[in-house]
């Protein structure tokens, strides 16, 4: 029996090309390889990249440049870009780095497998279509690996939304869903392999609309297909627009059990000015009231949020809205970035807000957004969560998990599993996780 191959992957970016990465594994798994944690060792290697980020082909420029020693040394090693930036520059990537082997868009990495077949025989393999069959379904019959209790699936790709900060419209194409009778299946297969939470997955995850039974289903809908899936205990879901969090999708978190009490649901600025230039297609007046009927739905909810401050022509004023915004939300979690250009979007034509006034705003948000982070969490102290538990801590005896709210919890004590959902009393709060017993 031949030795197995060994593939390096390197995931940037957000959690859709984590996804990714795990279907590229899987794929290539058929081919008889098996992941390796180092490039040393690597047969091939895989960068799936991100082009959300200002320089992002520079950055795939330099990774690459570091492995040049080592394709000298391992003349059989094959190299591959996948993801957004190769979606974007795969024939630029292909000239200017004549040490990769095969570039692979988003939509394509299905393909890998005759991809690589080609690189083995000696020649260069580009795919940058949109091709019309389902990549998902390709991939059906990958291996049955064991599982860790939490997964990601995604449901949804592209955006049709056209932000002016924003590349996925043009990295990723237009929103597509997928049916939802194969995502059910897909999340059987989860659980079946050791999953008990599931993370839904897409650009914008609330407009889903895939194919049902009796026609078009709702994300709100798939969600409750899926809170009938035996073994499955929770229910997440991001990212979301909030031009798409429909009344039904609000009445779910109120009512169904396994969907968690956390929201993930971007703003990006306070300022009605700004947004209008982001071409967001709603108003800071509109979100907060679109707040008060989720915490309404669902009292004790936990709030996530992304901003990006020093958008173009941003002005004092403009930020300060940012600020009111944030102080009257009180977000549990945000992500927050000082504005960089993304090549061909419009934003990146703009005057551009100078950078120390940036750092300065950026600093400002992140101290605000620290504070109300700590509040909630000081106040978790005392209460009875429920933590599905991930992984050994650091400390001897320790293991650490999930609560519902998605903040970090780890426990002291003896009979504790892996993929074990239970029930812990909050007894302190620390800088980046919280402190329990069990009960």
């Amino acid at each position: 029996m031949s030795e197995p191959k060994k593939l390096f992957i390197k995931t940037y970016g957000c959690q859709m090309n984590v996804y990714d990465s795990e279907r590229m594994s899987e794929a290539l798994g058929g081919q008889g390889y098996v992941e390796t944690k180092s490039p040393d060792d690597a047969d091939m290697i895989l960068l799936n990249t991100c082009h959300i980020r200002e320089k992002a082909a520079e950055k795939v420029y330099s990774e690459l440049g570091r492995f040049k020693g080592l394709k000298a040394e391992k003349p059989d090693l094959k190299i591959g870009v996948a993801g957004c930036v190769a979606q974007a520059e795969g024939e630029e990537i292909m000239r200017r780095q004549p040490l990769v082997d095969l570039v692979v868009g988003p939509q394509s990495y299905h393909r890998l497998p005759e991809m690589e077949a080609r690189t083995r025989a000696g020649e260069k393999a580009l795919d940058t279509d949109f091709p019309e069959e389902d990549k998902f379904e390709k991939l059906k019959n990958r291996p049955k690996a064991k599982r860790g209790p939490t997964a990601f699936l995604t449901v949804q790709e592209g955006c049709d939304k056209f932000c002016a900060f924003c590349v996925v419209p043009y990295t990723r194409g237009a929103e597509v869903s997928r049916p939802a009778d194969r995502i059910i299946r897909e999340a059987h297969d989860l659980v079946e392999r050791g999953v008990r939470e599931i993370t839904l997955l897409g650009q914008n995850v609330n407009a889903y609309h895939g194919a049902g039974p009796d026609g078009d289903m709702t994300l709100a809908g798939l969600i409750w297909e899926l809170n009938k899936v035996d073994g499955l205990e929770r229910i997440r879901f991001t990212t979301s627009h909030p031009n798409d969090m429909a009344d039904d999708l609000i009445e779910a978190h109120g009512s169904c059990e396994k969907l968690m009490p956390y929201l993930h649901l971007p703003v990006q600025s306070g300022s009605d000015r700004i947004l209008k230039r982001m071409n967001r297609s709603h108003t800071a007046e509109s979100y907060l009231r679109l707040i008060e009927r989720i915490r309404a739905a669902r009292p004790d909810i936990v709030m996530s949020g992304d901003f990006i401050v020093g958008f173009p022509e941003e002005t004092e004023e403009d930020f300060q809205a940012t600020l009111d915004l944030v102080e009257e939300v009180k977000y549990g979690y945000a992500y927050s970035f000082k504005y960089s250009t993304r090549p061909g979007t419009p934003a990146a034509e703009r005057a551009q807000v100078d950078p120390a006034a940036a750092d300065d705003r950026l600093q400002r948000l992140q101290a605000l957004i620290t504070r109300h982070q700590r509040e909630i969490q000081d106040g978790m102290v005392g209460r009875t969560v429920r933590v599905l538990f991930e992984k050994p801590g650091r400390l001897p005896g320790q293991m650490v998990g999930k609560s519902e709210y998605l903040h970090s919890v780890h426990v002291k004590g003896t009979g504790i599993a892996v993929g074990d959902l239970k029930e812990v009393r909050i007894t302190d709060s620390g800088a980046n996780s919280l402190a329990g017993e069990l009960l």
